[in-house]
This record gives structure tokens, C-alpha cells and sequence, in this order.
């Protein structure tokens, strides 16, 4: 026969490799290893390494490093520099803006994307953290910078001074230093206020281009140097149209707001031409300050109500905002406060949309600080930025909660649903102290739908923190939802917690579970971080690495859960420790990914992140080692003992045992592997019913198993001589690989015991079919035996009427012993476990089954409880054979047992008295009743007395006795329905028990006012 079975060497780990390891070093300061990444760029395999605390220069930017991925042991790894991007036409602060604190790779095209949070850009006299992220090319260059979030600043202008520069301007520093004054008050910088001037007169002059000038200080240097170029006539519309035509041309931003100052001091000399000047201006969206200086008009005592018509009209409505006018030339200095305040009160004014870059693909991303922290959610795509509105939040983060800072978008993610499309979540892990978690749709136009909403279960968990879908069985569609409460607090430590969320057809995520470790007391933080890999044990199905990097003492660890189904087990499967590396890892587990088979071996490695470290596990592939046994004969034939083995003559056998390598996983195994075996058989009994011939009892033993191959050997056993042949011999086989350190691990859910049969000896391999007859007789005459016999007759139980079946028998009164004779025959196949059950009734005691023919099989009797009166009795155990027959005799002993409980009672007759006599005085009476027991109890006889008397106190001091005697008195009496009979009609006896023995008497004295003396035997 042959068996096909698997066994192997059980193990605490499993396929990562907590042995062989590889760790890239680096700042602990900068806090390297914050996360990891795994980055193919062509046959180069790489590790991307977070140090958010990197420094740039004097600026603390935050960096990420490229470590390579090869065998080789003292690689190190290079910094990327990617802390020195910048990003145009923006006042940038990336000073502890974090970069590489969020690390995540595209496998579409390789690239990567690294963000730094906390970027900040100036805004006027305000700073804004909205974040960058950069998007880098498969070949580590900075492609472009991403900033969903940043939105044009309120002082985003475009500036144009007309100024006057004719010769009725007196004196020109007085212009001049208002000029600079006002230009010390703007905000100029690379997206904010750029400034350009034109003067004019006679002709128009650019004194210097928008673009030209890129902080105050240069603008204000240039403006120290604009000299009065004079002219007879103020031609007002002519400066206006050029400044509109050109100046805004010459360095002038897409979006901007334009704004144009004219300041003069006169009518103009082409006032004509001005109302279209000042039309093409409307047109073309430009906001016109007008500022009036009256030296002129003043000085010559002139009336300006024409010229200030005419400036009100060049001023943009309201006048009361956009029109100024001043005594003289040095009272210009006075209006620049105002002019400035009411310039740089234009937000919002004329912004269409938030559209600023144009990207290929897109991207989510989560902005927590959004609205006071409530957090909200972006989407770059190839159209530009996505920015839902405030309003799509308002009914699961209500404004009654808006100052909790729920920190929406702190993880984002998306998800397939069953019916294919795309979803997004969102976490929002402070959201009314518990967390939040919402999986909504997203379109391109900007509207958000909140399909559901999932709560956190206690304050402070973080719930939320970390998100993941996951694909359990590759189908291309979401089946879990894992979000994590790394902060979960249970029994006294902050231990973490893992919820599982399943999705249904009807894409709604049902909580099935959470994933804990609830075996170590330790702070853990289970949860920190989550990833998916790859099947690592072959059974088609992804797997779960999460990370808690608090256990062992800040040490931390990773836990490895299995894939099934569509879903994940809650027992995990391995603990990678920390512990086991180095000593002086710490935050292990704080990020993890993998995606790459770093070592060759055809599985999936480990990147695990540390506080200034990076660790790559190793995985090892999973073999099974395929087991055939052939036995020879196929089964044990207990009725051939073929050999001698220690004296004595026995069944001998053979197995042959036939091992073969079988990959679990995808994994490239060497040519040949070292594996041992070890063969027990009939392990947990003693004695053994099979033993391996001596020469082959040498365990383990050892063989090498080449790739797609097998390997043989033959063990000769024998079988021992034994009554047990109903169950099989279970033979176990455990392997193992020689270097358990090295190569791929055995799978510990493969089976490890086969069992080997009996021959049963019957015509059916699994039944035997017996017929067994029972004939059984007693010595005991039947009622009409009874009757008949020469002294019956006298009896009254033969007067009565008597079943005519003979089913009653009759016990005389001086029989003590009867006898049951039985026998049992199988007509039928061997029949295996065949017992025959005796029952008594508790007057008769059994005594012995006693095999009366010459018969070779075997009778053992056996009770479990004496009191119940029952035996069984195994007939030539393990079976009895076929057309085999066995008589045996069992007698009984049958006692006629009289008991009685004698105890106190004053309760009237039937009562006998008692007396206690000293000289014919009578001390003290007392009455015994007679009770009767059960019927098949037996009671211990105890008659207690007791002397009591308070006026005898002096006279008890001096009582003895010289016997003491019991008479007691019993009878018998049937009711006329018993089977039993009474020679006479009542029976009665009297009993007299005498005791010598000498008494001592106890004498207890109370203290009452009337003493009492008490005595007992």
C-alpha cells in the first residue's frame, strides 16, 4: 500500500528570516529611517530612506536617501539632495518643512513622490503651512513640485505707478520719498506684489519692468534712482495707455491682480483720448488708484474742482476707496498707509479658480490644518487641482465640532468596489476625540459624496491614523478595509488595535474583527504602520505586515498576518523582534513596505524603518516535503507470524519511505537540499504494538532531496504480540531541513500522521458483519416447578394465579447460592469488541464467570461502579472469531440482609423502653423507634443514651455499672401483591444484646442557677 503524507520540522517563526539580515545606518538626529521605500529603476534595486530632520544648508529641509540593494555588506547609502528644490513665483520658508516624512512610489512609472508638510509660504506679513510634495523620476530627478494645497496669496498684484514727472512737479524728492515709502510698505516677492513704473509728461518713460525687481530692497534702490524727466504738457491718457499696453505686458503674471496708481498733479493735456483710456483699463480688469497732489493749484490760488472731476473719473468705483488727494507734493508720505490698506484688501476680488499646475496622472492628498484643523481632502489630476468645497464635510463634521480639530486627511487612501469603481478614504483620527474615518467619491468637478462614515470606540486611540485596503485574493477588487488605532489603550498599556472591515457586494464595510496582541504586557502601538505583500506562503492569497514599534522596550517589532478568502486571520503568523538584529535598533516597525524580491530567491523582501536605521528582512521560501510510505503487505495480518523477534514469533513488515521536495512558493531552490527524517511508530503507547528492526532504530536519519526528484529508503518493523487490534498503528514521520537557518522553511500546516490498519479479516476492508447468539439458563425453579414439587402445594403462592410463561422464579429460604449458565456463539465474521453485560438486582452478589468447555477464547470481567449491581465482560478481546462459540457459568450468592437505623425518638408506640436500673431505682427512660431503611441500604447500629438529673447531682458522682442490655424486637410483613411468601403469617424476633464492658460517664456541670449533670457512655 501507499501513503502519500507531508511532515516537517514545526517552528515558532516562519519565512522571514530573523537571522540574516541587512541594516543601513544612519542619523538618529535626523531621524533616517522614518520611511522606507523599495525603488526598481532597471535591473538597479534600491532603498529610499526618509531623514525629515536633514539639513539643507542652515535650513533644517529634511532629505531622502537611496541605499543600494545588493548583496554586498558595506554599501552605503547617498543623499538625494531633494531639500534644495524650490518653487517659483513663491515666498518660500523650508526651514523644518519635514521632507521625507512622507514617502510613497508609483509602480506605474517607478517615480516616487516625497512631501515635505510642513512647507510654508509668506503671504504678506503672513506664513502659511500648506506642504510640497515632489514627484521624482525613476532615475532620482526632480521632475516638479507639487502644492495642491497652496493657494495665491491676497497680495498676488501686479503694480504700475503712472507717475508725473512734468515740470509742474515741486519738488521732486518729496515725490521720490513717497515713492520709496510706498514700496517699503508692499509685499514684493516671487508670488506676491512685483512693482513697475512708467513716467510721463511730455512722452512716456519705463523707468523699471515688473519682473524686474524681486524683493522691496532692489525695487527701493531702483526707485532712488529715478530722476524728474520734466516736460511742458501732462499728457494723463497717454501714460495711462502705455502703462495699460505695455507695462503690464513686461513681466506681468497670468492671474495676477493688476493694479495701476496714477499720481499727478494737473489736468491733462489729452483729456480728450482719457474716457477711452480709462474704458481699455475696465477692460482689461485693471483697478485704478488715483491720487490728486494740489501744490500746483494751491501754490497759484487756483480752483481744482475740474482737475479733481477729472481724477475721480480716472479712479475706479467707489471714489471713496480707489481716489486720493493731497495739499502738496510732501503730503504724500500721509496717504501711504491707506493706499496700502485698501490695495491689499483685494482679496478675493477677481480669483477664478484655484487652477495653477497641470499634472500627467493624479494624486490624493490630505491637508489636516485645512479649516482650523478640521482637515480636509485635494486631488491633483492631469486637468489640475481638485479642491472639494467646505460644504461637502458639513454632516459628518457638523460646525458644532469645528474647533476639535479633527485633522481630516491625516491618511488618505482609495479602494475598489465590488462594482469596480473608484472610492477614497480619509482619516480623521481626532474627530471628536475618538476618529473618524469616511470613504467617499470624488469627481473631477469638485463634488465630494461621503458614502460612509466609520467611528472610533475610545478617546485617544487615533483611530484612523493609518489606513489600508487591501486585495485579499487578487481579483483586482478591495475586500478589507484595515484602520488602525495605534493608540488603543487596554490594560493598562497603550497597546494598539487593528479593525478589520469587510466590504459587501453593496460596498458597505461591515466590522468583522480587530487585530490585537493581547499576550504581551508591554506598550506596542500596533498599527504605527501597515502594509501589503505579496503571497508568502503559497496559498494565493495576499498578506499583512503592521508594525509596533514601542514593544520591547522601544525596540519595537513587526507581526506578519495571513491572507484567506477575503479576509485576514486575527492570529498572527510571525513576530519579527527587533530584539533579534541589534541591540540598538529602536522605532522598529515605525514604516515597512515590500514589494521587491531583493535576494533572488523569487519572494518578496522586507524594508522596515527604524530611528536612524533601515533593516531589510529576508524571506525564505516555503517547501513541503512530500512523504510516500509503502508497506509491505499493506496491512497487518495478525494470523501470519512470519519471523522471530526477541524469542518470540511475530508479524514482520517493511515501509519504504520516499521523500520529495515541493515548492510551496515561487521560489528559486537550490539543486540539492539536506533533509532528515525521523519514523516512530505506535508512539503514545506502551508497550509499543509495532518496533523497528534494530538495525534501522538509528533516528534521525538523513537524505538529500534534489529538485523534482525523490529519494527512497526501506525499514523493516515487526508487530508485537498484543490484544489491541481494533485500532490502527499510527505512524508518525517528522522532517526537517538539515540547516534550518538557511533556505526555505517547511510549511507548518502540512498533515505530520499516518495510520496503518489491521486486517480485519473479513470480507469488507472497513466492516465486519457478526451474528452473535446468546442461550442463557439458571438453576432456579419457576413458579410451576415450585408448585408441583412435593412440598409446594402448602405454600400460599401457589394458590394465587401464576403466569404461565414461567418468567418468576422462586428463592427457598435456605438457598444462599444459584447459578446462571450462558452461552454465546458468532455465527457470523469476526466480530470485534464483543462483550456480554450482566445485571443484578442488589441482593444477589456476583461472584465469577466461569468458561465451562475447553474453549481457547478469553473472558475478563470488569465494574466501573460495585454499588450498581452491573458487570461487563470482553470476549476474547479485540473480537471473537468467526463461527466460534464459549459457555460460561456465573454464580451467584444470595443473602437474606436484615437492617435497622435505631435512633432516639419521643414520639408515641411503637416504641420499646429503655431503662437504666441501679438497686431496682429507675434513673431514666427513653424510647427507641423502629425505622425501616431503603431497601438497599445498609446502616451502622447506634444507640445512644443519655442521664440526665437535677436533683441526683451527688449520687451520679458515685454510679457504676456492671452491664448494659439492649432488647430489641423486629418484624416482617409483606404486602399481598409482593412475589415473595412467609412460611408464617408474621414473622416477629426479638433481640437482646448484653455489654460487660466497662463504662466510663462524662460529667458536664453548667453553670445555671438550677446545675444539671449530663453523662454519656
Amino acid at each position: 500500500a501507499k501513503y502519500f503524507i507531508t511532515l516537517l520540522y514545526l517552528q515558532l517563526c516562519f519565512n522571514f528570516d530573523t537571522k540574516n539580515f541587512k541594516i543601513f545606518s544612519g542619523s538618529k538626529e535626523n531621524q533616517f529611517g522614518y520611511t522606507v521605500q523599495q525603488h526598481e529603476v532597471g535591473e538597479r534595486q534600491w532603498l529610499l530612506v526618509g531623514a525629515p530632520f536633514e539639513s539643507t544648508g542652515k535650513q533644517q529641509t529634511g532629505d531622502v536617501f537611496k541605499c543600494p540593494l545588493d548583496t554586498r555588506k558595506s554599501a552605503n547609502c547617498t543623499r538625494l539632495y531633494l531639500g534644495e528644490l524650490s518653487l517659483d513665483n513663491v515666498s518660500e520658508r523650508k526651514d523644518k518643512m519635514r521632507l521625507g516624512m512622507t514617502l510613497t512610489s508609483n509602480p506605474k512609472d517607478n517615480s516616487f513622490v516625497t512631501c515635505g508638510p510642513l512647507w510654508s509660504h509668506e503671504c504678506g506679513s503672513s506664513l502659511y503651512s500648506t506642504g510640497i510634495c515632489s514627484r521624482v523620476t525613476r532615475n532620482f530627478k526632480l521632475s516638479h513640485s507639487i502644492t495642491p494645497a497652496l493657494q495665491r496669496c491676497e497680495t498676488f498684484i501686479d503694480i504700475v505707478i503712472v507717475l508725473d514727472g512734468s515740470n509742474s512737479i515741486y519738488p521732486w524728492y518729496e515725490v521720490q520719498d513717497f515713492l520709496i515709502t510706498m514700496l517699503q510698505k508692499f509685499y514684493i516677492g516671487p508670488g506676491q506684489t512685483q512693482v513697475g513704473v512708467v513716467q510721463y509728461g511730455s512722452t512716456v518713460v519705463h523707468e523699471f519692468s515688473l519682473a524686474e525687481y524681486q524683493t522691496v530692497e532692489e525695487v527701493v534702490e531702483a526707485a532712488r534712482s529715478i530722476d524728474q524727466r520734466g516736460g511742458e504738457e501732462t499728457r494723463t491718457a497717454l501714460g495711462i495707455n502705455v502703462a495699460r499696453s505695455e507695462a503690464f505686458k513686461r513681466g506681468g503674471r497670468p492671474g495676477a491682480q493688476k493694479v495701476m496708481i496714477v499720481i499727478t498733479d494737473g489736468e491733462s493735456h489729452d483729456s480728450p483720448q482719457l474716457v477711452q483710456a480709462v474704458a481699455d483699463s475696465e477692460r482689461d480688469n485693471v483697478t485704478m488708484y488715483a491720487i490728486a497732489v494740489l501744490g500746483y493749484y494751491n501754490r497759484r490760488g487756483i480752483n481744482p474742482e475740474a482737475f479733481l472731476k477729472e481724477i475721480k473719473f480716472i479712479a475706479s468705483d467707489p471714489d471713496e476707496k480707489h481716489f486720493f488727494n493731497v495739499t502738496d507734493e510732501s503730503a504724500l508720505k500721509d496717504i501711504v498707509d491707506a493706499l496700502g490698506e485698501r490695495i491689499f484688501s483685494l482679496e478675493g476680488q477677481h480669483f477664478q479658480s484655484l487652477d495653477y499646475e497641470t499634472l500627467q496622472d493624479g494624486i490624493l492628498l490630505g491637508a489636516p490644518g485645512a479649516y482650523d484643523w478640521n482637515g480636509a481632502v485635494l486631488k491633483e489630476t492631469k486637468h489640475g487641482k481638485v479642491v472639494p468645497p467646505k460644504s461637502s464635510y458639513k454632516d459628518e463634521f457638523p460646525d458644532e465640532l469645528k474647533n476639535h480639530a479633527a485633522y481630516l486627511g491625516y491618511s488618505v487612501g482609495s479602494l475598489v468596489s465590488p462594482r469596480g469603481s473608484q472610492l477614497y478614504m480619509a482619516g480623521a483620527p481626532r474627530f471628536n476625540h475618538t476618529g473618524k474615518v469616511i470613504v467617499f467619491s470624488l469627481r473631477n468637478t469638485g463634488n465630494l459624496t461621503i458614502l460612509q462614515a466609520l467611528l472610533g470606540e475610545q478617546i485617544g486611540s487615533y483611530f484612523g491614523s493609518e489606513l489600508l485596503s487591501m486585495d485579499v485574493d487578487g481579483d483586482g477588487l478591495t475586500d478589507v478595509l484595515l484602520v488602525a488605532a495605534p493608540m488603543f489603550y487596554s490594560e493598562g498599556w497603550e497597546r494598539g488595535k487593528v479593525y478589520i472591515y469587510t466590504v459587501t457586494p453593496q460596498t458597505s464595510f461591515i466590522l468583522q474583527g480587530a487585530l490585537e496582541v493581547s499576550d504581551r504586557s508591554q506598550n506596542s502601538r500596533l498599527g504605527s504602520a501597515l502594509a501589503q505583500i505579496p503571497d508568502m506562503n503559497g496559498d494565493g492569497f495576499r498578506e499583512l505586515v503592521v508594525g509596533a514599534p514601542l514593544e520591547d522596550g522601544h525596540q519595537g517589532a513587526l507581526y506578519v498576518f495571513y491572507g484567506q478568502d477575503k479576509t485576514i486571520k486575527h492570529q498572527y503568523r510571525q513576530r519579527v523582534s527587533a530584539a533579534g538584529f541589534s541591540a540598538g535598533l529602536q522605532y522598529f516597525g515605525q514604516s515597512v513596505h515590500g514589494v521587491l524580491d531583493v535576494n533572488g530567491d523569487g519572494l518578496v523582501d522586507l524594508a522596515v524603518g527604524a530611528m536612524g536605521a533601515a533593516v531589510i528582512v529576508w524571506s525564505r521560501g516555503v517547501v513541503r516535503i512530500q512523504a510516500k510510505l509503502t508497506f509491505e503487505p499493506e496491512k497487518i495480518n495478525i494470523f501470519n507470524k512470519d519471523c522471530w523477534r526477541g524469542g518470540k514469533e511475530v508479524t514482520c513488515m517493511s515501509v519504504t519511505v520516499c521523500l520529495s521536495l515541493d515548492s510551496r512558493t515561487k521560489t528559486r531552490t537550490r539543486t540539492n537540499v539536506a533533509v532528515w527524517y525521523s519514523l516512530v511508530l505506535d508512539e503514545r503507547r506502551f508497550p509499543p504494538r509495532a518496533v523497528l528492526d534494530e538495525s534501522d532504530r538509528q533516528q534521525p536519519r538523513s537524505l538529500f532531496l534534489p529538485v523534482g526528484g525523490q529519494r527512497c529508503q526501506r525499514l523493516g518493523f515487526s508487530i508485537q504480540e498484543t490484544t489491541d487490534y481494533g485500532r490502527p498503528v499510527a505512524v508518525f514521520l517528522e522532517t526537517g531541513l538539515r540547516s534550518p537557518d538557511e533556505g526555505p522553511v517547511l510549511d507548518p500546516d502540512w498533515p505530520s500522521v499516518l495510520k496503518l490498519p489491521f486486517w480485519n479479516g473479513c470480507e469488507q476492508e472497513d466492516a465486519c458483519v457478526p451474528d452473535l447468539v446468546l442461550h442463557s439458563h439458571t438453576d432456579l425453579m419457576d413458579v410451576e416447578q415450585f408448585c408441583s414439587w412435593r412440598d409446594g402445594a402448602a405454600w400460599s403462592l401457589c394458590s394465587r394465579q401464576r403466569p404461565a410463561n414461567g418468567s418468576l422464579h422462586v428463592v427457598e429460604t435456605g438457598r444462599r447460592r444459584l447459578a446462571v449458565s450462558a452461552r454465546l456463539e458468532n455465527r457470523g465474521e469476526n466480530a470485534y469488541g464483543a462483550a456480554i453485560h450482566i445485571s443484578t438486582s442488589s441482593n444477589l452478589l456476583f461472584s465469577s464467570l466461569i468458561i465451562k468447555d475447553q474453549s481457547d477464547i478469553q473472558i475478563e470481567c470488569y465494574t466501573e461502579d460495585r454499588l450498581a449491581n452491573q458487570r461487563s465482560c470482553n470476549i476474547s478481546a479485540p473480537f471473537m472469531k468467526s463461527l466460534s462459540q464459549v459457555g460460561a457459568a456465573a454464580p451467584q450468592r444470595h443473602d437474606r440482609l436484615y437492617t435497622a437505623d435505631l435512633t432516639n425518638n419521643n414520639t408515641p408506640e411503637p416504641f420499646l423502653p429503655i431503662e437504666i436500673k441501679l438497686n431496682n431505682k429507675c434513673l431514666k427512660c427513653f424510647s427507641v423507634a423502629h425505622i425501616h431503611p431503603r431497601y438497599f441500604t445498609s446502616v451502622v447500629f447506634c444507640v445512644p443514651f443519655e442521664l440526665r438529673d437535677t436533683q441526683m447531682a451527688d449520687f451520679l458522682f458515685q454510679v457504676s455499672f456492671r452491664s448494659l442490655e439492649l432488647l430489641s424486637a423486629a418484624s416482617v410483613q409483606l404486602p399481598a401483591s409482593s412475589p415473595m411468601f412467609l412460611q408464617e403469617d408474621t414473622a416477629v424476633r426479638q433481640g437482646c444484646t448484653e455489654s460487660r464492658i466497662r463504662l466510663q460517664i462524662w460529667l458536664n456541670i453548667g453553670l445555671f442557677d438550677r446545675g444539671w449533670v449530663s453523662a454519656e457512655p
